[in-house]
């Protein structure tokens, strides 16, 4: 197993900042999802960034000393360094030596499992890597960028400019492809009438336990952070009968890298074009105010911030403290306590989700021709059918529907 010595750097200059433990116990949680041993985590105070160490030369050197005594073989610092001061710290320490976003990108290059993900993720590597380049014909001896060197472009180890440029622009018209593809179901969900519904929130916070909850989805659920990077999107149906797609997406963190954001464009397009948004927050976390704010700073930059949002305080069971429940319920909007692993209020969810949607459903009755049973199998696939008569002219329907699916019949002419 690989070792590492953490480094958790606090600058006085940092307008926004955790606490220095809160940083540093991150950082813990972010090297312990590549299977990484962490020998030790040194915290370090400086008023600004160099531009040669990021850190002081005496303290660089404090920790070259520290890393031959605890024998580690990579140095992780908390914040992101510069071509340049990755090089410097690696010449003075003699270790391998990465930051914040390069361990993030690994992770990612360990979660990618579709085509779509690898895509995504070595774009994010390449884009990450380009402006770190120093001159032609560098030798790019880590292109994965992480712990493990593992990941899609493994195999470019001795790339230029030019060639990287090329990869990078092949890979947004593959993606663009994919984007163009997800257009696609989304517009055959909206001719069907159906809501979307995105499920967003800090990574590990319960959003693909909350999917499996309410759909029986099967997504693969983890402590670890980042395990869902591909959206996965199932239906389900409310108590009124109306169908939706709720979709998991990738979990959301902290400063996430520009170019996660940049090359998973795709992905989180379907948290752009959802109808609504379930925020899933931890509601037993420490920091559950930093990463509300975390998860709202990213919607931002979305350009969604203004879009309709359900609250669900998730993993309720592990909270002893009503008080502090009491309290999250007034702080944040439209809140919904529950605990998804134990499926406590999903009823109250899922009728918060109807309520969000109230006005698009219609009660209709309607005689179908006994030749239209198809009519009626889309009555029950969309909607809530109250009483059904069987009659010599035809079956009698009572049924629940979407208005626009109820009028997308009439004109088409299939019920009169």
């Amino acid at each position: 197993m690989e070792r590492a010595l953490l480094v958790t750097i606090e600058f006085k200059q940092d307008k926004e900042k955790w606490r220095m433990e809160d940083s540093a116990a991150e950082l813990e949680e972010l090297v312990s999802a590549c299977s990484v041993e962490a020998v030790d985590n040194i915290s370090c105070s400086c008023d600004k960034p160099t531009p040669n160490f990021l850190i002081g030369k005496g303290k660089a050197e404090e920790l070259s000393l520290i890393a031959q005594e605890e024998n580690a073989d990579t140095i992780i610092f908390s914040h992101d360094l510069s071509g340049t001061q990755q090089r410097n710290l690696e010449e003075l320490i003699g270790k391998k030596t990465i930051d914040r976003t390069q361990l993030i990108l690994d992770i990612f290059a360990r979660r990618a499992k579709s085509p779509e993900g690898k895509l995504q993720v070595e774009l994010a590597q390449l884009q990450y890597l380009m402006p770190r380049l120093v001159g032609k014909g560098i030798l790019l001896s880590r292109l994965g960028g992480g712990i493990g060197t593992r990941g899609p472009g493994e195999q470019k180890l001795e790339v230029d400019r030019r060639r990287i440029r090329k990869r990078i622009d092949s890979l947004k018209v593959d993606l663009k492809g994919l984007m163009l593809h997800r257009t696609v179901m989304r517009k055959k969900r909206k001719e069907n009438a159906l809501p979307a519904i995105a499920l967003v929130g800090y990574t590990s916070s319960g959003k693909s336990t909350l999917l499996n909850a309410l759909t029986n989805a099967g997504q693969t659920v983890s402590a670890s952070p980042f395990t869902t990077l591909d959206p996965l999107s199932k239906n389900t149906q409310l108590p009124n009968g109306e169908n939706v797609v709720i979709s998991d997406t990738v979990g959301f963190l902290r400063d996430l890298p520009h170019q996660l954001i940049e090359a998973f464009k795709a992905t989180l397009e379907e948290v752009v074009q959802a109808d609504l948004l379930i925020h899933v927050l931890d509601a037993s976390h420490p920091y559950v105010y930093e990463h509300n704010k975390a998860v709202c700073a990213l919607l931002e930059e979305l350009g969604i911030e203004d879009k309709p949002m359900i609250t669900a305080l998730n993993k309720i069971d592990l909270l002893d403290d009503k008080m502090w429940l009491e309290k999250l319920k007034r702080d944040f909007p439209r809140p919904v306590t529950l605990s998804a692993k134990f499926r406590i209020n999903l009823d109250i969810l899922l009728t918060e989700i109807q309520e969000n949607f109230s006005g698009r459903m219609l009660q209709v009755e309607v005689l179908i021709p006994h030749s239209r049973m198809d009519i009626i199998d889309l009555f029950y696939r969309q909607g809530k059918v109250e009483s059904i008569k069987y009659l010599q002219e035809g079956v009698k329907v009572k049924v629940n529907l979407p208005k626009i699916l109820y009028h997308n019949l009439l004109q088409n002419k299939e019920i009169g």
